[in-house]
């Protein structure tokens, strides 16, 4: 066993080195999508720059992971919604593995100093090597909690707009002050990528709905994209659009309803989980004495 881990740890140092001396080259498809993405504000990323010594610590660690191509297209598109940035996402990643590695070797020689025994190397070993696999993948969990509560509020951001602009359109307006109204009512994260695109469409003179369905395809927000090829279709009339986005804001509605009254079910039957567990131990708690006493008299 002792030959097994000594094997594994050398084998993954000596890939991470190898990693490390050639990486490899980055895809022409970042390389473009980084040309196009605007250039950050000093003073931004002065407050973005982690400040503690263990992020710092972590920091080192990035180009390593970067060579083991880390992280995947579908994280990197959930860090795109969280508005993080990769170093920073896999800085967080090393820093958690490490302490998970330290951290039961530190337990351990604590409670040999205070026990004056030793409980073994192989105990400590593996609790670190557990806790490392757990909080290296920590930080994937928590950004894409974080990118699924954004796109659930985006899609019911973009079901707000859609029923203001229409309203708008019935009043008289045209499609791009109507979208410009209704996308000024909202507030919060959601909200503000909406009206960013929109008043980019003002600003290059462009469809509106080519940069929602742009902010679809960065965010994976179906909808988004769904609604630019409806409205595409559609034409510039400003009867069918205000037909096919009052048709679309229904269909969103009826789904976000539906999406509701399944998660209301969930949770109702997750309630009943531990009042069935608690009647089971009810029942345990009284049959184990009666049990016992049948079992002694036999």
């Amino acid at each position: 066993m002792t030959a097994i881990l000594l094997g594994a740890v050398f084998g993954t140092g000596l890939v991470v080195f190898a990693a490390g001396l050639r990486p490899p080259r980055p895809a022409l498809a970042s390389l473009l999508a980084a040309l196009s993405h605007p250039a950050a504000n000093p003073e931004v990323a002065e407050k973005r720059r982690p400040a503690s010594a263990l992020a710092r610590c972590g920091a080192r660690a990035v180009p390593g992971l970067r060579a083991l191509g880390l992280p995947t297209a579908a994280l990197r598109a959930d860090l795109e919604v969280a508005e993080r940035t990769v170093e920073d996402h896999l800085a967080a990643k090393a820093a958690s593995a490490g302490v998970g590695l330290f951290a039961p070797w530190l337990a351990s020689g604590l409670f040999c100093l205070g026990t004056a025994s030793w409980v073994g190397w192989w105990l400590p070993t593996s609790a670190s090597l557990l806790l490392a696999a757990c909080l290296f993948f920590l930080p994937d969990a928590e950004v894409r909690q974080l990118a699924r509560r954004r796109r659930a509020g985006l899609r019911h951001t973009l079901t707000v707009v859609l029923d203001l602009t229409v309203i708008a359109l019935a009043g008289g307006a045209g499609v791009q002050q109507a979208l410009d109204d209704a996308s000024r009512a909202p507030r919060g994260w959601a909200a503000g990528r909406i009206r960013r695109e929109i008043q980019a469409s003002t600003v290059t003179r462009t469809s509106p709905w080519i940069h929602l369905g742009q902010l679809g395809e960065r965010t994976g927000v179906a909808e988004l994209s769904e609604l630019a090829a409806t409205i595409s279709l559609a034409g510039t009339e400003g009867a069918k659009v205000r037909t096919s986005l009052e048709a679309k804001a229904r269909a969103m509605r009826r789904r976000q309803l539906t999406e509701a009254e399944g998660a209301a079910q969930a949770a109702t039957e997750r309630m009943a989980l531990p009042i069935v567990l608690q009647f089971l131990g009810f029942l345990i708690f009284i049959g184990t004495p009666a049990l016992s006493a049948v079992l002694a008299g036999l």
